[in-house]
């Protein structure tokens, strides 16, 4: 009988080091990697955090993948997806909880749902797209990842929400100021509406919108990360990620 927290083949795993590292999954075959070749069989019924040799005497520790290294390495990403650091906002600023239930639309490639999902454990994310291609990539996405509590829907949610007493509703979309009210009405009281806009002019729209309804007054703003490099001399580095796009955050009062 296979022991708790063995390896199984088929199990997907990270060969982890300082210079490198590969998401991949355990089968009995051999893997190039360019510190040489990992002989893969010899995982299984090892347990995470074990060390595997390639034929050059490198070392990798074998660890469990997370919804980051599946969504940087293994899904497919089509339109442009909300980055972790904008992600990271909403779930701290409107206090999202582990049991809540999410509507999001557009999926895109599912980034966000993923992140959504991998933080809600007990609660559920609806995810409204209403292109085809779009719908089909992240439902490959979805699966590749294999998490359980996302119901993806190729509509197009300014038909209606069919969800009610939601926690919370990302829009990253066009026209999202159209789907404002349907988002107030399928929000419960205390819960809070997230719009993601790329352009300044949508922003403005989207908040006429909520300024009608009952609403917390709301606020936009825009996230900005700057990278160090960290040295003898250390200076902020040339690059980072600057401008990607304002959220506007309101919370429904009644």
């Amino acid at each position: 009988m296979t022991k708790k927290n063995e390896i199984k083949e088929g199990d997907s795993v990270l060969l982890l080091s300082k210079e490198r590292n590969y998401l991949l999954k355990v089968e009995e075959r051999e893997f190039n990697t360019d510190y040489g070749v990992v002989d893969l069989k010899n995982i299984i019924g090892k347990k995470y955090g074990c060390i595997i040799k390639t034929h050059k005497n490198y070392e990798f520790i074998v660890v469990e993948p997370n919804i980051t290294d599946f969504i940087n390495k293994k899904i497919k990403k089509m339109p442009q997806a909300i980055r972790p650091k904008d992600f990271a906002l909403i779930i701290a600023l409107t206090g999202l909880k582990t049991n809540a239930i999410v509507v999001e639309a557009g999926t895109g490639s599912a980034w966000l749902t993923l992140m959504l999902a991998n933080y809600c454990t007990q609660g559920k994310v609806y995810s409204y797209e209403i292109r085809k291609d779009f719908f089909e990539n992240a439902k490959k996405n979805i699966e590749t990842v294999g998490v359980k509590n996302v119901v993806l829907k190729h509509k197009d949610i300014l038909k209606g929400i069919e969800e009610k007493d939601v926690d919370l509703v990302v829009l990253d979309m066009i026209k999202a100021e159209k789907a404002v009210l349907d988002a107030y009405q399928s929000l419960k009281p205390g819960g809070w509406l997230v719009v993601f806009s790329p352009y300044i002019e949508q922003v403005k729209d989207v908040v006429k919108e909520m300024e009608q309804l009952d609403f917390t007054k709301p606020f936009t703003l825009e996230n900005i990360i700057r990278y160090w490099d960290v040295r003898k001399h250390t200076l902020p580095k040339r690059y980072g990620i600057v401008h990607t796009g304002w959220l506007t955050f309101a919370r429904k009062i009644f």
